[in-house]
């Protein structure tokens, strides 16, 4: 993980923030804990920040685009956290997991340092064909990225949690795979590419034929055309799912 995004996440905070209607689900989530760490916490977005707040990531140049008064953050990874038991009122970790090496190891470590609850912001596989954007421009992509990706009940299993949707509003501020489900201009930007790690990893020989299809369909009218249902919609539900569950072993 650290490796990836030493390569990718260099201009990570030109598209990637904390989006207050998602964060507003993550911060209930937390209930009263004080003492939270953040793992796989990237340049801070979802911090919130009238807690006590510990951060965990791998990637020196995600951390050198933290804020100056984000807070301070440990290099370490998920499937070994330098913490003693139940150090953290709660643990929580946003769009992360599935970057893991060892998902299960790492929702372990998730529950091994919390006293009271893990909340963990994730996605569901399955939901892999609602977003236009993999089955229309690049077929046989999206099924490559998610062939690793734990299922939601495997991801729940691993952090004996309850489920909640988490639907995607259409002018979402953190740009993330599905944020521009009904901005589709937006996946035209290189910018907007580079923040999003299945699309960054490729290359832009591997990319140009899905993006130039894209351009001419939004040129056309074609897009709007075959997703007028979409324009038509101010939330959207692609599968983005907040688990929670208990701390402690």
């Amino acid at each position: 993980m650290a490796a990836r995004y030493d390569a990718i996440g260099r201009t990570y905070t030109a598209t990637r923030g904390t989006d207050p209607r998602i964060a507003a689900h993550i911060w209930a989530a937390l209930g009263d804990a004080r003492t939270v760490v953040n793992v796989g916490a990237g340049t801070g977005s979802y911090e919130p920040r009238d807690r006590d707040l510990t951060a965990v990531e791998p990637s020196a140049v995600m951390i050198a685009q933290r804020a100056a008064d984000a807070a301070p953050a440990v290099r370490a990874s998920a499937e070994a956290l330098p913490f003693d038991d139940e150090s953290f009122d709660a643990a929580m970790a946003v769009l992360t997991l599935h970057h893991w090496s060892d998902f299960r190891a790492g929702c372990a470590e998730l529950r091994r340092v919390a006293r009271d609850r893990v909340v963990v912001f994730s996605w569901d596989p399955s939901y892999v064909a609602r977003m236009w954007l993999g089955p229309e421009y690049f077929p046989g992509h999206a099924e490559e990225d998610v062939a690793g990706f734990p299922s939601l009940a495997d991801q729940a299993g691993a952090l004996a949690a309850e489920v909640e949707v988490v639907p995607i509003p259409w002018d979402c501020r953190d740009g993330f795979f599905s944020a521009f489900w009904r901005r589709p201009e937006a996946y035209l930007d290189p910018v907007v590419r580079a923040g999003i790690s299945t699309l960054a990893k490729r290359t832009e020989s591997e990319l140009a034929d899905g993006l130039a299809r894209l351009r001419a369909d939004l040129d056309s009218g074609a897009w709007a055309q075959r997703h007028a249902d979409l324009l038509e919609r101010d939330v959207l539900d692609l599968g983005y799912r907040l688990l929670v569950g208990p701390g402690g072993r």
